[in-house]
């Protein structure tokens, strides 16, 4: 018969046990104040990677890191690290990996009651902060432009039709109400750009890279949202869309036409509906009738009438193509 008395549940802890967790995104050394509190404080530190980032950093702010050459103690002999001298404190910064093995071994040590154990603490010193992971993407397509014989060759020509297909599949996520699918086309779009910004970074003449992508769209976000980062005022949607024409056209001052800029690829509904959006803000009155006869220009005419109604004629076109579509269907039985 097994007399072993039946765990109990008030022991105190005995010491502390730290697993002290940090994130790659974040630049080495750049810790919260309690994790170099509870690092100062500590009695003994530990890490199982002699390569970890961290470690020149502690080292340097005076904290003594031990790199055991058979990796770290297991779960019984941290526990008993812990215990000595009526109650120690152990960190043990954490490999990128979490050290799973070993929050495994305690949890089943704590949980067969056979043990005093010490206090268990998971301490983050430093959080991925949002956005964080565009630094993996960046990361990534680096690689994978150095590694993959494919990717390594592309230029930004090569693309263009990716890119076209890419916000076609986008539209279509976004029409069908798929959230999946809208979450993995707007990671497919994002390649576009990430991809596009690499192949210029090795430009021999005019070079540019991720972060110059970005600051110019924050410089261009700011510069058009004053009534966000400044002392304008924008009360209604109309008096940001005031907001947005007035800044963008100082940007623009250089132009000689308010044609200027409207990429002429885009499908046609959408550049007619876009040609005459400019025409309209700048007072310009051109009738498309006075430019021809044919089917294109009674079109370019219900284009440019529907974009005045505040209809976008290319989506429009599309619901109805939708349901074209599926009276095809319905009539095919």
């Amino acid at each position: 018969m097994n007399t072993t008395p039946p765990p109990s549940s008030a022991h105190a802890a005995v010491g502390r046990l730290v697993l002290l967790t940090t994130t790659h995104r974040v630049a080495p050394g750049l810790l919260s104040w309690p994790a170099w509190e509870v690092l100062r404080g500590a009695d003994r530190v530990l890490c199982a990677d002699a390569a970890h980032p961290q470690l020149p950093y502690l080292r340097e702010a005076g904290v003594r890191v031990e790199v055991p050459d058979g990796g770290l103690p297991d779960a019984h002999a941290l526990v008993a690290e812990c215990a000595r001298d009526g109650g120690r404190t152990v960190v043990v910064v954490a490999t990128a990996e979490g050290e799973p093995g070993l929050t495994d071994a305690l949890a089943r040590l704590a949980g067969s009651g056979r043990a005093d154990m010490p206090d268990l603490e998971l301490l983050p010193g430093s959080y991925d902060l949002p956005g964080a992971r565009l630094l993996d993407v960046v990361e990534v397509m680096d690689r994978i432009r150095l590694a993959c014989p494919w990717s390594a060759r592309r230029t930004h020509h090569d693309l263009v039709k990716y890119g076209v297909e890419e916000m076609y599949e986008l539209v279509d996520a976004i029409e069908a109400g798929d959230r999946g699918e809208l979450r993995e086309e707007l990671g497919d779009v994002l390649l576009q750009v990430v991809f596009h910004a690499r192949i210029a970074q090795d430009d021999a003449d005019e070079p540019f890279a991720i972060d110059d992508v970005a600051g110019t769209l924050v410089t261009k976000l700011v510069h058009r949202h004053p009534h966000v980062f400044g002392d304008d005022v924008a009360e209604t949607a109309a008096d940001v869309e005031a907001h947005w024409r007035r800044r963008k056209a100082e940007e623009k001052h250089e132009r000689t036409s308010v044609t200027e800029g409207v990429p002429l690829g885009q499908p046609a509904l959408a550049l007619a509906a876009k040609l005459a959006s400019r025409a309209r803000a700048a007072g310009i009155a051109v009738r498309p009738e006075e430019c021809g006869t044919g089917v294109g220009y009674r079109l370019l005419e219900m284009a440019v009438g529907a974009e005045a109604d505040g209809v976008d004629p290319e989506s429009a076109l599309r619901a109805a193509a939708h349901v074209y579509r599926d009276a095809i269907r319905a009539a095919e039985g």
